[in-house]
């Protein structure tokens, strides 16, 4: 699936899952669940959580298969408290993960069941161990599981995520002073974190969770989860402009003391210039430094003007950071939807189904401001008929197509513009 080739087809995506058998598509539901609970479990132990009432069932019946069994067990099942869930509950410690995925897949149509959410989350808490999750958490008192909708809190998604059911979704910890400090992702995963928040400026996601190691991201919105994900993993190649950004950001983003508020003080700036390895000359240096603290926007717009012979990226070229690629987004929630679809013959009803869009996405060349309003018919670089071509490009660019999804995209890909066709992907 990390071949180029996949992103020719429009519908290729579709062609590729539809040609998935279910079996297969089993096992890799049954193997991802496994990693999960491993992955909670710091790799030595995973703990499957079901119901025993699901086994004597199992046990008892022959003639039936294992889904008509659990709807069975369910129409008869109670369960009006957590003492009621306890008494129910039967939970095995696995670590071997081929024994965890022969219990996994044995118990599947449990999963599967109204029950299933319910149970994986306990399993998945009880595989990282309770006293570790709380210790995990900046405030162990507040629930997670937010009422009355039953949103999971941002510690579950982090946790099914890296292992860890920390708060936030910063990098490392931030430093509070007084001896207390607030922990967001420490290390590296493989699936990732984008939130509608960021756009909003709630909060800001780091590059463990922007930069994961297969192009796959968790979608939040303000009621639901959604996934965003490419078939081609060059998309997380970095060119030299986003791979020189990502360093000095990660940098920057270690001193920055303000909750993602992309600022720091002079102090924690002179770090990031050393670690960085930018030599800065004296007068832009005292302008970033003459409000008393540094914000990201303006210390980037100067390493954009700052030749590479001294740290910084400019570009007489124009054409740095240019990416075309594809992406794709999934709602598992069933949606209205028009466009391609009829309703059924005498009806007005539109078909409700889950959707699966995809999205062709534009990442510009990255222009300083001065090159950009200086730029003539040419644009910056003079008469090179490259660049030429590029700000013909640029200047009259496909319509740009707008909704709540590309604002997450923009998190990631500051400058992207997205073009799908059909009815916009909804994030909720």
């Amino acid at each position: 699936m990390g071949s180029g080739r996949l992103s020719e087809s429009e519908f290729v995506a579709l062609d590729v899952l539809a040609s998935i058998s279910d079996d297969r598509k089993l096992r890799s539901l049954v193997k991802s669940m496994g990693e999960i609970l491993f992955l909670c479990g710091s790799n030595k132990r995973a703990v499957i959580a079901s119901l025993s009432i699901f086994d004597s069932y199992i046990e008892g019946s022959e003639d039936c298969s294992k889904e008509e069994i659990i709807l069975k067990a369910l129409e008869g099942l109670s369960i009006e408290s957590g003492s009621d869930l306890q008494k129910n509950l039967r939970v095995n410690t696995y670590t071997s993960q081929v024994s965890a995925f022969h219990r996994l897949e044995a118990v599947i149509p449990v999963f599967q069941s109204r029950m299933g959410a319910m149970l994986f989350l306990i399993s998945a808490l009880l595989s990282r161990g309770l006293d570790s999750v709380q210790d995990d958490r900046d405030d162990p008192s507040q629930p997670l599981v937010t009422a009355p909708f039953g949103h999971a809190s941002q510690e579950i998604v982090n946790l099914l995520l890296c292992g860890q059911a920390v708060a936030n979704v910063f990098d490392g910890k931030m430093d509070l002073g007084g001896g207390m400090f607030v922990k967001g992702i420490s290390t590296t995963v493989e699936v990732g974190f984008l939130t509608l928040l960021e756009s909003l400026n709630f909060c800001k996601v780091g590059q463990y969770l922007k930069c994961p190691k297969w192009p796959i991201w968790v979608v939040g919105s303000e009621s639901h989860y959604t996934v965003l994900f490419a078939l081609d993993s060059k998309v997380q190649e970095e060119n030299e402009l986003e791979g020189r950004e990502t360093q000095v950001r990660r940098a920057f983003d270690a001193q920055d003391q303000s909750g993602g508020g992309g600022f720091i003080s002079v102090e924690g700036f002179n770090q990031v210039v050393k670690e960085t390895n930018i030599n800065l000359p004296a007068e832009k240096l005292d302008h970033l430094c003459s409000a008393g603290f540094i914000v990201w926007s303006e210390f980037w717009q100067v390493l954009l003007d700052l030749d590479k012979s001294l740290g910084g990226l400019k570009d007489s070229t124009g054409l740095m950071g240019k990416k075309i690629f594809d992406l794709y987004h999934f709602n598992g929630i069933a949606k209205s939807v028009s466009n391609g679809s009829q309703a059924s013959p005498g009806s007005e009803i539109p078909i409700q189904r889950p959707r699966l869009t995809k999205l062709r996405v534009s990442v510009p060349p990255r222009w300083t401001p001065e090159e950009f309003m200086t730029a003539g018919p040419s644009g910056p670089g003079g008469n090179d008929s490259t660049v030429k071509d590029t700000v013909v490009e640029v200047s009259k660019p496909e319509p740009a197509q707008h909704a709540p999804l590309v604002d997450c995209i923009r998190t990631r890909w500051s400058r992207a513009v997205c073009n799908w066709e059909g009815d916009a992907p909804s994030i909720v």
